[in-house]
C-alpha cells in the first residue's frame, strides 16, 4: 500500500508539471480574448437558421474557454435573445470539445496531431449540428418584444427612446458600456480568478483520475482492445457520453489512455464526448430547445466521434500520435521544457487556484454586505458564466435595479422595487436553473 501511494504521488506530480506551464499560457489567451472579444460582440453573428450563423457559432464558439456547464446558460441566453436554434447548437456542440486554454494544454500533453485536431472536429461537428437542426427542426416565431412597436414608431417619427422606456437590447438603448478598470487588470482577473476557479475542480479530479488509472493499470492492459475497432470506439463513448468533465481535465485522462494501449482514435472519441454531453446539459437542452433539438445534439456528437474516431485509426498512423507522447514518460531530455519551468509553473499554478478561491469568496461577501436585498434560492449555478447568465438575464426585468449571484451559495439577490417573482422564476427557469423561491 505505501509503495501505491508514492507511486501514485510521484505519477500525479509528474503529470501536473506537465501541463502547468501551458495551462497558465492558456489562461493568458482566455483573459485576453476574454476582454477583447466580449460576449455582447458574439451575439449579433447568431441570428438567423441559416448554414452562415452556424459557422459563426461554430468559429466563435472554439476559442472560448467554456466547460460543458458554463456553456449550457451561455447558449440559452444566445437562444434567447434571438440566436436560431441551429446556431445555439453549434455553439452548444463545438464550444466546450475546445477552448485556447484546452488547445495549448493538448498540445503541452498530446502533441501537435491531437492539438490540431480537436479544435478542426469541434468546428465540423458544430456546423453539422447546426445545419441538421435547421433543416429538422422548425423554428418557432420568436417572441414579440412588447416594446417593438414603440421603437417603430419612435423611429418613423425620427427619435430614439430613451433606455427607461425599453427593457430589452433591440433598441439599442441598453449598449453595454465599457467595463471600468485596467484591460490587464480585467483580463488577470477573468482568468486567474473566474476561469481558473471555474475548471478547478474537474481539472484536479481529471489529474486525480489520470494518474490512478497510470498506476492501477498495466501498461499493456488496453492493449487487448486493439483490433477490436468500432466496438472499442462504442466503449469509450458509452463511457464518456454522461461523464461530466472539461475539456482541460479530460486532457490528463485521454493521454493515460493512449499510454495503456487505447487507439489514437478511441482516445478522441473520450476527448470530443467527455467535455461535449453530461446529463445537465441534455435536460436543459431538452427542456428548452426540444426533444428534436436534443436528439440532433446527441446524434450530431455520437455520430461525429464515431466517424472521426475510425477514420483517424484507418488514415493516420498510430505512431504519429504515440511518437508525440515520448515526452510524458521519456528519459529527462525529451522533456519539452526545462524542470525549473515546470515545477515554477506547478507553484504558480496552485498558487493561483488557492488565492483565487479564498479571494472570490472575500469579493462576493464584501458585494453581499453592501446590498440589501430580496435573496432567492436558485439551484444549479455551477461557475461564473452561470452566473453572468442569471445576472443579465434578471437585469432586463422591470422594476430590477440589480443583480448579485452566488454559485458557491445557490444565492440570487435582487434590488429594486415591485419587481414581480412569478416573473424571475420563469426567467430562471428558462435559462435552464432550478428556482426554489425566496429565502
Amino acid at each position: 500500500m505505501k509503495e501505491f501511494i508514492i507511486n501514485y504521488l510521484e505519477e500525479l506530480i509528474y503529470l501536473v508539471n506537465e501541463m502547468a506551464p501551458w495551462l497558465l499560457l492558456g489562461l493568458i489567451f482566455a483573459g485576453l480574448l476574454k476582454i477583447f472579444f466580449p460576449q455582447n460582440k458574439v451575439e449579433k453573428y447568431l441570428g438567423k437558421p441559416t448554414t452562415k450563423s452556424a459557422v459563426n457559432a461554430s468559429l466563435l464558439g472554439i476559442p472560448m474557454p467554456l466547460c460543458s456547464c458554463g456553456v449550457i446558460p451561455t447558449g440559452i441566453s444566445f437562444f434567447r435573445n434571438g440566436a436560431s436554434k441551429g446556431a445555439t447548437n453549434s455553439f452548444l456542440i463545438s464550444t466546450p470539445q475546445t477552448g485556447v486554454d484546452s488547445i495549448l494544454a493538448t498540445y503541452s500533453m498530446l502533441g501537435w496531431p491531437f492539438a490540431l485536431l480537436r479544435p478542426i472536429v469541434a468546428f465540423i461537428t458544430g456546423i453539422a449540428g447546426g445545419i441538421l437542426t435547421n433543416l429538422l427542426v422548425k423554428e418557432k416565431p420568436a417572441p414579440q418584444n412588447p416594446y417593438a412597436n414603440f421603437k417603430l414608431d419612435t423611429q418613423a417619427l425620427g427619435k430614439q427612446p430613451d433606455a427607461a422606456s425599453c427593457k430589452d437590447d433591440s433598441c439599442g438603448c441598453h449598449e453595454e458600456k465599457a467595463p471600468k478598470g485596467n484591460a490587464f487588470v480585467r483580463a488577470t482577473h477573468y482568468a486567474f480568478i473566474e476561469l481558473l476557479q471555474d475548471i478547478a475542480k474537474w481539472l484536479i479530479i481529471g489529474f486525480l483520475i489520470a494518474a490512478f488509472i497510470s498506476v492501477i493499470l498495466p501498461d499493456d492492459f488496453f492493449s487487448s482492445f486493439r483490433g477490436w475497432g468500432f466496438l472499442e470506439i462504442l466503449i469509450i463513448l458509452a463511457a464518456s457520453i454522461p461523464l461530466y468533465i472539461c475539456a482541460t481535465g479530460s486532457i490528463p485522462i485521454a493521454a493515460v489512455l493512449l499510454l495503456k494501449g487505447v487507439s489514437p482514435g478511441a482516445a478522441l472519441v473520450f476527448l470530443m464526448a467527455g467535455p461535449a454531453t453530461n446529463v445537465a446539459t441534455m435536460t436543459v437542452i431538452g427542456n428548452t430547445m426540444g426533444r428534436k433539438s436534443l436528439a440532433v445534439y446527441l446524434a450530431t456528437i455520437t455520430g461525429g466521434a464515431i466517424l472521426f474516431g475510425l477514420l483517424i485509426n484507418w488514415l493516420i498512423p498510430a505512431d504519429l500520435f504515440m511518437s508525440q507522447l515520448v515526452h510524458i514518460h521519456g528519459e529527462e531530455g525529451h522533456e519539452m521544457l526545462p524542470q525549473w519551468v515546470q515545477v515554477s509553473s506547478t507553484i504558480l499554478l496552485f498558487g493561483s487556484l488557492i488565492f483565487g478561491y479564498f479571494y472570490e469568496r472575500f469579493e462576493k461577501s464584501q458585494k453581499t454586505n453592501t446590498m440589501k436585498l430580496t435573496t432567492l434560492k436558485v439551484e444549479g449555478m455551477t461557475c461564473s458564466h452561470c452566473e453572468a447568465s442569471v445576472v443579465r438575464n434578471l437585469s432586463k426585468l422591470e422594476g430590477v435595479d440589480e443583480v448579485f449571484a452566488d454559485k458557491n451559495t445557490s444565492e440570487v439577490r435582487l434590488k429594486g422595487k415591485q419587481f414581480d417573482l412569478n416573473e424571475v422564476g420563469r426567467v430562471l427557469t428558462e435559462i435552464g436553473y432550478d428556482y426554489k423561491g425566496e429565502i
